[in-house]
């Protein structure tokens, strides 16, 4: 048996059905990695920084000795954690950061033990050129639209349901897109772990957009039609802390805008009780932070609000800021009169979820101009 080693492609076809291994140190893992792979580091962090500069000031056989010195005791224990890891393959991916030694050096341990192994030609760099040349494609986008309040991400969760092909980018970036959407929830991811996470998902979304588009499979929803778009909420270029990608962005904003025209009060009673249960100090903090924004007298008013527990007539003066910020981020795009269509909706509803898809079926059988 020998260590197969392979290109992007085949490596992550493969890495759909098998366990894949980082072998770099913790360190590069925890700050980005493929996702779904494990980390098998060979070396720590500091004996990673230890051989590096052994390589940079004395000699690449000066480094792999002190390597070999760290590694030598790890082969039982790395063995043991890959056979525990990977019950049900014996076919494994490994990479390192490059597609060198450290790659190299497990791959041959683990062949030796009897694993299929495939490793990544050109590493983890080639995986990350990969990910930037994906957000290049020309994805074909609906972005929906709508002030804050509207149930655009359950819009999400309902489109995918009747079978169509969804993004939903504040879940992998872990934020809600406002000032108040990193309130109870996880991390956010880095910058590169972001665009690591988006990358894959748009590639298997793209793997289901090519399938529809080969065997013109139809939608089993009571309004069927031939889906080939990819649907995305319509989010400023910042989520949180992350950037979308600038060639996505790009992408987002000449793309259909369809803005779910939803009255105030309605909206308002749907924001309470997802963000009425939330922790009032983290609320207060928010505030605070988009205080000069909002305007101070109007960050006052809706702080004393909610220490009062008048949540409504609070919620009431953030949801009109927000709305303008959103009108002038919707209108700010070339050809906007073009691209923005109203879908006119009474209530914040699932089903609204049809309205966007008839809106849809209705603008492609229009004739070109």
């Amino acid at each position: 048996m020998a260590v197969h080693r392979i290109h992007i492609d085949e490596f992550l076809e493969l890495a759909k059905t098998n366990p894949v291994f980082d072998v770099r140190s913790p360190g590069e893992y925890n700050h980005a990695h493929m996702p779904g792979a494990l980390s098998l580091p060979l070396f720590t962090d500091e004996e990673r920084k230890q051989v590096g500069t052994a390589y940079k000031q004395v000699s690449r056989e000066k480094a792999i000795k002190i390597g070999l010195d760290y590694f030598g005791p790890k082969m039982r224990k790395m063995v043991e954690e890959v056979e525990a890891l990977a019950t049900d393959s014996r076919l494994i991916l490994v990479y390192c950061w490059r597609g060198g030694m450290r790659s190299g050096a497990v791959s041959w341990l683990l062949d030796m033990y009897g694993f299929n192994v495939y490793t990544l030609i050109g590493g983890y760099k080639k995986f990350r050129n990969h990910v930037l040349d994906s957000f290049k494609l020309p994805y074909q986008l609906n972005i929906i639209g709508g002030y804050t309040g509207s149930g655009k991400t359950e819009l999400l969760k309902t489109l995918k349901e009747k079978g169509e092909l969804v993004i939903d980018l504040e879940n992998i970036a872990s934020h809600k897109g406002s000032a108040f959407g990193a309130i109870g929830l996880p991390e956010q991811p880095t910058q590169e772990m972001f665009e690591n996470l988006l990358s894959c998902e748009m590639s298997d979304v793209r793997c289901e957009q090519a399938k529809n588009e080969v065997t013109g499979e139809e939608l089993t929803s009571d309004i069927s039609h031939h889906t080939s778009r990819i649907w995305l909420e319509d989010e400023s270029q910042r989520i949180g802390l992350v950037n979308i990608p600038g060639d996505l962005w790009r992408n987002m904003r000449r793309s259909p805008v369809f803005f779910l025209d939803i009255p105030f009060e309605e909206r308002l009673k749907h924001i309470i009780p997802e963000y009425g249960v939330l922790d009032p100090e983290k609320l207060i903090a928010a505030i605070e932070r988009i205080s000069q924004k909002l305007g101070h007298l109007n960050a006052k008013t809706a702080i004393l609000l909610l220490k009062e527990e008048k949540i409504s007539e609070s919620f009431a003066i953030l949801l009109k800021y927000y709305d303008k910020f959103y009108f002038r981020s919707l209108h700010n795009r070339e050809q906007a009169e073009a691209l923005i269509h109203t879908v006119k909706c009474n209530t914040v509803s699932p089903e609204n979820a049809n309205l966007l898809i008839r809106e849809t079926s209705l603008l492609q059988q229009k004739p070109l101009a």
